[in-house]
C-alpha cells in the first residue's frame, strides 16, 4: 500500500496514520519525522533547514522537498508507506510525482479525512495541558476531576497558544487556501479517496481500512 494522508489540523491524521500503517505493516512518513532526522543526525540538510528555523523563518519547499527525497531512497519505501504532512500545496504534490517516477513506484491512494470546521474548533479548543507532566486532559470529552488541576501530578492545567480558538481559525484557512487544493489534483489523477473523521478511533481505523481494502 502507498498511500499519502491528508485533512484539516484535528482531524485526527496521526493517530489513524500509525493504526493504518500498523495494519498494512508499511513504514509511517511523517515530515516532522523527517525533519527531527536531519536535525538529530546534523545532516547538511538538516543544518540548512535549521538556518532557517533559528531566524523564526519556515523551512523552504526546496529544502522539504529534499528530505522527502532522500526519504524516499531508503529501502522500506519499497514495500510501501504511509506519507503524512507532506505534500501541502500543489507545488510539492508536483515534486512528489516527480520524486516517485525517481524510485519507480506509484501512488496507491490519497485519503482525505474529513470533518466540519465547527467540530474542529469544538475538539482543539476544548483540550487543557498540564504544565508539569503535559498530560492532555479536554473539557468536554475528557474533563480532569478538579477544574484546571492535573489529576495525574497534581499541576495546573492551561489552554496551548495552538489550541485557543482564533489560532485555530487561521490554521483552518491556510489548509483550505494551501492544502485543500491537493484534493482536485489527486481527484483528477482517479486515487482520491474520501470518509468520515467523526466517530470513534477504532470505528474510523476500521472503516478507512475497508474503504482501501477495496
Amino acid at each position: 500500500m502507498r498511500l499519502i494522508l491528508v485533512g484539516p489540523p484535528g482531524a485526527g491524521k496521526g493517530t489513524q496514520a500509525v493504526q493504518l500503517a500498523k495494519h498494512f505493516g508499511i513504514p509511517h512518513i511523517s515530515t516532522g519525522d523527517i525533519f527531527r532526522s536531519n536535525l538529530k543526525a546534523e545532516t547538511e540538510l538538516g543544518k540548512l533547514a535549521k538556518s532557517f528555523m533559528d531566524k523564526g523563518e519556515l523551512v523552504p519547499d526546496s529544502v522539504t522537498n529534499e528530505m522527502v527525497r532522500d526519504r524516499f531512497k531508503q529501502a522500506d519505501v519499497k514495500k510501501g508507506f504511509l506519507l503524512d504532512g507532506f505534500p501541502r500545496n500543489i507545488a510539492q504534490a508536483d515534486e512528489l510525482s516527480r520524486i516517485l517516477q525517481e524510485v519507480n513506484l506509484n501512488l496507491d491512494a490519497v485519503l482525505e479525512l474529513q470533518i466540519a470546521d465547527a467540530e474542529i474548533v469544538r475538539r482543539l479548543s476544548g483540550r487543557r495541558t498540564c504544565k508539569e507532566c503535559g498530560a492532555i486532559f479536554h473539557q468536554e470529552f475528557e474533563p480532569s476531576k478538579q477544574k484546571d488541576v492535573c489529576d495525574k501530578c497534581g499541576g495546573s492545567l492551561y489552554q496551548r497558544e495552538d489550541d485557543k480558538e482564533s489560532v485555530i481559525i487561521h490554521r483552518l484557512a491556510i489548509y483550505a487556501q494551501q492544502t485543500k487544493p491537493i484534493i482536485d489534483y489527486y481527484r483528477t489523477k482517479g486515487v482520491l479517496k474520501q470518509m468520515s473523521a467523526v466517530g470513534t478511533v477504532s470505528q474510523i481505523s476500521a472503516d478507512a481500512i475497508s474503504l482501501l481494502s477495496k
